[in-house]
């Protein structure tokens, strides 16, 4: 079985900005605020191991809900390709940031692994989607085997970013992370035009693409 590289750095481009290890840092830092380093170590552990629970049972089963509610993975990759372009856009004037934050303002939270970060913040909507169109541009072993893949890696990255993120904080400041998420904004409006473009293409409108 020969890997499609290309498939293999869509899929890690995808779930790296939806995710958003580097955004949701600030978050993480204020939703354990007060904890000691072990107590935030645990926290992004149980986060990330709930968010990749979640996500690998869409994986497996997205589709099939997709199929008994009578939508078309066609239908889905356009749906799922604008739902992806306005996270894009929050991304790019600071909306999703903002939203999250609002998210964790006046709650008091002792431990907030599950709610807010495993789900929505992770594994929310855009993650959710993007697992389920990625899997469905390359049907059978191969895509789901490469989309768990990067999704591991991805979630291990979000992992080693969260147990960082003082660090992480201090060296790239808020300045640095808004500048970030700006380019990753940018990254995730071209993949999702290429779903919708994709999906169209599959109803007859225009070549395909893919």
């Amino acid at each position: 079985m020969t890997l499609d590289t290309a498939y293999m750095i869509t899929a890690l481009v995808t779930m790296f900005v939806v995710i958003d290890p580097i955004g949701i840092a600030p978050l993480f830092l204020a939703l354990t605020s007060g904890m000691t380093p072990a107590e935030r170590r645990k926290v992004a552990l149980h986060a990330c191991l709930v968010a990749g629970l979640v996500l690998v049972l869409f994986a497996f089963f997205g589709e099939a809900v997709l199929g008994f509610a009578g939508i078309s993975m066609p239908a889905f990759r356009i749906a799922g390709g604008i739902l992806l372009f306005l996270t894009a856009l929050d991304m790019l004037f600071e909306r999703r940031t903002k939203r999250r934050e609002d998210r964790t303002e006046g709650e008091e939270i002792d431990d907030p692994s599950v709610f807010p970060l495993a789900i929505p913040l992770i594994a929310g909507p855009g993650s959710i989607a993007s697992i389920i169109l990625l899997i469905g541009e390359k049907p059978g072993g191969e895509g789901l085997i490469t989309v768990l893949g990067i999704t591991a890696l991805t979630l291990i990255a979000l992992g080693l970013t969260l147990m960082a993120s003082s660090y992480l904080d201090r060296i790239i400041g808020k300045k640095g992370i808004d500048v970030i998420t700006r380019i990753l904004g940018m990254l995730l409006a071209a993949l999702a035009v290429q779903f919708v473009l994709d999906g169209l293409a599959a109803f007859g409108f225009g070549p395909a693409t893919g």
